[in-house]
């Protein structure tokens, strides 16, 4: 069960609590996140795998959790004799950040809404309400 929001505000937290915050991205992905950031170019799952001393196919999942949230970016590479792989490479962090963003806003404005509704509920139930004497 999550913390509650006053708990999570008294937490020292980092940047990186934000890839888990807004997207549920778990360690091994943070980890992947970082290898695919730090490399100075485009790396296979592969390479992810071996960075992180992870299975091909643990790596290859939370790649698959980066691409979808969109925290990394796949390019095909083809070979000349045919065939082909894929490299992954991290995506601009302004448009990680600006994504965050519209997310938070949104996430703002549903929770002014709640607000506003648990204060049309609760203030219409104790009008209603027959004083006590």
């Amino acid at each position: 069960m999550p913390d509650s929001m006053a708990e999570q505000l008294q937490q020292d937290m980092e940047c990186e609590g934000l890839l888990e915050c807004f997207h549920g991205l778990k360690q091994l992905d943070k980890e992947c996140f970082r290898a695919v950031v730090d490399a100075s170019e485009p790396l296979t799952v592969d390479e992810i795998a071996d960075t992180v001393d992870r299975e091909r196919s643990t790596a290859y999942r939370a790649v698959q959790r980066l691409l979808q949230v969109g925290f990394i970016q796949k390019e095909q590479i083809n070979y000349e004799q045919g065939g082909y792989y894929h490299v992954y490479s991290p995506t601009d962090p302004s448009k990680i950040a600006d994504n965050m963003q519209r997310m938070l806003n949104d996430w703002y404005a549903k929770m002014g809404q709640l607000i506003q509704e648990f204060e049309d509920k609760y203030d219409q139930t104790q009008a209603t309400s027959p004083a006590e004497g």
